[in-house]
């Protein structure tokens, strides 16, 4: 009996991955074995994340996402060197703390443009003639904090909170070309991103946090790459406009 987790002779496309949970995403697909194509702005960081990786071939591809207008050229370029793609991950994101009487335009533009409107756009190539295989599969990473309040993440919470909204509706206009879309929602994950929010508490702060919201404890990177792997392969065949939370238990109180 086939393994419904496998990848072979799937072509994924994986944004952020050069750490966190880009970085185990791109490496749990190739050993699952798909082939990736790795996407973020630091290409050394790519090629440490290249190097953890098996199969192959795989494709480093050095990209700033912000730079909204440059995605059309730049994903047809990378269409001609994978050929179509099976799935696409959007990894890549920002993050920062700021109280609401601090939030300014600019702070918000920021926030936007690689959280949601980089995923959006990147979701509008994907789908275009040609550059997909039926049956292929759009996973965006979420937050929880796009799905409840959190104090002083307004802007964040409010980019999640868009990507899940297009998510929805993606998947219901995508699905006459066999397309699925949906969004895993982690909670605290040990990511480079955690170790920056952790700045703004003592570590007895942090831990009483981590205790009194999760459940399960904090979360591993490869723990919400698990639930990716499990949306793009056969076992999400029939799951789309979803939002799937890997929160450790974050959601449920």
């Amino acid at each position: 009996m086939k393994n419904p987790l496998q990848l072979e002779g799937k072509t994924i496309l994986v944004t952020g991955a050069s750490s966190g949970i880009g970085r185990a995403t791109a490496i749990l697909l190739s050993e699952l074995g798909a082939r990736v194509a790795l996407v973020a702005r630091n290409e050394d960081k790519l090629r440490e994340t290249l190097s953890s990786m098996q199969g192959g071939p795989h494709w480093v591809e050095p990209s700033d996402l912000g730079e909204l207008e440059r995605i059309p050229a730049w994903f047809s370029a990378l269409h001609g060197k994978t050929g179509p793609l099976d799935g696409f991950v959007h990894c890549a994101g920002i993050f920062s703390l700021m109280p609401l009487r601090l939030v300014t335009t600019q702070h918000l533009e920021a926030m936007m443009r690689v959280n949601f409107y980089a995923a959006v756009s990147l979701c509008k190539e994907f789908s275009r003639r040609g550059t997909h295989r039926p049956g292929s599969s759009v996973v965006f990473v979420a937050s929880v904090a796009g799905l409840l309040g959190v104090t002083a993440r307004a802007a964040y919470s409010a980019s999640k909170g868009a990507l899940i909204a297009f998510a929805r509706s993606a998947a219901i206009e995508l699905a006459k070309q066999q397309i699925r879309v949906n969004c895993v929602a982690p909670a605290f994950v040990q990511t480079e991103m955690y170790d920056e929010t952790a700045k703004a508490f003592t570590p007895e702060r942090l831990q009483a946090l981590i205790d009194s919201t999760q459940p399960l404890g904090l979360g591993a990177p490869l723990d919400v790459a698990h639930a990716i792997s499990f949306l793009l392969a056969d076992t999400g065949r029939w799951i789309t406009g979803s939002v799937l939370a890997v929160d450790g238990g974050y959601s449920a109180q």
